[in-house]
């Protein structure tokens, strides 16, 4: 049975990889460098330390990591703050309330800095909701090693085995199957460049789940 479920957040809880992108191309654009599609896909579910070391060795970049990561949160906080478009996933607000109301605990584990997590719970009134959110910041190494979602779990009142994990990303994916965690892939349309064949299952709309149906889920 599962008792908690562990959220990652853009791609997942909200839209906000296209800001992510769009913002990310301003500063590259102030960093001359160019930075194909192809290769920011990559990127998804890394957290920003790893980002900007691998664009600091492939540009060979003298600007230092928390400098660039620091102005890259001021124009997504900016951006955020101004844009309207930007919405939580169709679905994901009712299964939280659903989930929660019927005593799932629920944890969010984001590659992103807290501050841009703190940013969108705040707008999106979903602070009541969770127990712990967790920043890819804080470790090492981001995913797909596995330590974002296993300190997650830490937090679980249950079992790690009584946990999912609903993602979007390869990296994230591989990092929820390297933490031996059940997980959920969340498919948008905006997800069209993401590997999602390691998921356990895969979902493409929230709608179609609710508290009854993730109990059916063999863990």
């Amino acid at each position: 049975m599962v008792k908690t479920v562990i959220f990652d957040m853009d791609g997942v809880l909200v839209n906000s990889e296209p800001l992510h992108h769009e913002v990310s191309q301003i500063q590259f654009k102030e960093l001359n460098i160019e930075v194909t599609n192809e290769i920011f896909a990559t990127f998804t579910g890394n957290s920003n330390k790893m980002i900007y070391q691998k664009l600091k060795d492939r540009f060979q970049l003298d600007h230092e990591i928390p400098d660039l990561i620091a102005v890259k949160n001021k124009l997504f906080i900016e951006a955020f703050g101004q844009k309207e478009d930007i919405h939580l996933m169709p679905g994901v607000k009712d299964l939280i309330i659903d989930l929660h109301r019927n005593g799932v605990q629920l944890i969010v584990a984001s590659s992103s800095e807290m501050e841009i997590i703190d940013a969108v719970f705040e707008r999106f009134d979903l602070n009541p909701y969770f127990t712990h959110k967790v920043s890819g910041n804080d470790f090492p190494e981001s995913k797909p090693n596995p330590a974002i979602f296993l300190k997650a779990a830490s937090y679980s009142k249950a079992p790690i085995e009584q946990c999912i994990i609903i993602e979007d990303s390869t990296n994230g994916i591989k990092a929820a199957k390297a933490a031996g965690i059940f997980c959920v892939a969340y498919k948008s349309e905006d997800v069209d460049t993401q590997d999602q064949s390691l998921a356990d299952i895969i979902i493409y709309d929230y709608r179609t789940l609710n508290f009854e149906k993730i109990q059916y889920i063999n863990l």
